[in-house]
């Protein structure tokens, strides 16, 4: 189980955008996020007719190493880290460290 899935809000722990906050577009095979609004960079883009895309600098969200980036906990309003256990019914669950409190029942 992954400790990180799409759509979660997370803080930047490390990097020129250490601090921000934002939420989880995709995760990639090879451990990797791209967070929304995180590590933009220009990219300077021909034109293709065939797919009708435009040419010219274009922002885009590059992905981040998942060890650089920490779930927000909205208890503490503190980026936390996160474990996952087992629940009585076998199922599996994420939870913060910090507390306890279960992520996602």
């Amino acid at each position: 189980m992954n400790k990180i899935k799409k759509g979660d809000d997370v803080v930047i722990t490390s990097g020129r955008d250490k601090g921000k906050r934002g939420t989880v577009l995709r995760l990639l095979a090879d451990s990797q996020v791209v967070v929304e609004g995180i590590n933009k960079v220009k990219k300077h883009q021909r034109p293709n007719p065939m797919k009708n895309t435009q040419g010219g600098i274009i922002d885009k969200e590059m992905p981040l190493h998942i060890s650089n980036v920490a779930l927000f906990n909205p208890a503490t309003k503190k980026a936390d880290r996160v474990g996952v256990k087992v629940l009585e019914d076998k199922r599996r669950v994420r939870y913060f460290k910090s507390n306890g409190e279960v992520i996602d029942v």
